[in-house]
């Protein structure tokens, strides 16, 4: 009987040890795991970068053409009035421009 008590605690000993070094040690899987995770949230946010920067360039151009449009029809209000006259048309278009302007430098900028 206390040969059989010995070998129980001998087990039990052994197992404590083995559980203590794979507590202390991580495991080779779980790192490479960190890694394989790591990579691939780099991967989606290079994409997602890369998607916003596509947008960002698509609404640069739609609304520089707005700006190109609306300087002309400024232009053609100019052109309409005289030196007297200041159309009301004409202080709209200018305040539109003006907003899309701002709208523009901050998007060049990245800001938006």
């Amino acid at each position: 009987m206390g040969s059989k008590l010995t070998h129980a605690l001998l087990l039990l000993f052994s197992l404590f040890v083995l559980a203590t070094q794979l507590c202390s040690e991580p495991p080779q899987a779980a790192g490479n795991q960190e890694v394989v995770i790591d990579e691939h949230r780099i991967r989606w946010e290079r994409e997602m970068a890369k998607q916003a920067n596509l947008q960002r360039q698509a609404e640069l151009e739609r609304d520089t053409q707005k700006l190109v449009t609306l300087t002309n029809d400024l232009k053609r209000y100019v052109d309409k009035s005289n030196a007297h006259i200041l159309s009301v048309e004409v202080v709209k278009k200018a305040e539109q421009i003006e907003k899309l302007a701002h709208t523009v430098k901050e998007k060049m900028r990245g800001s938006n």
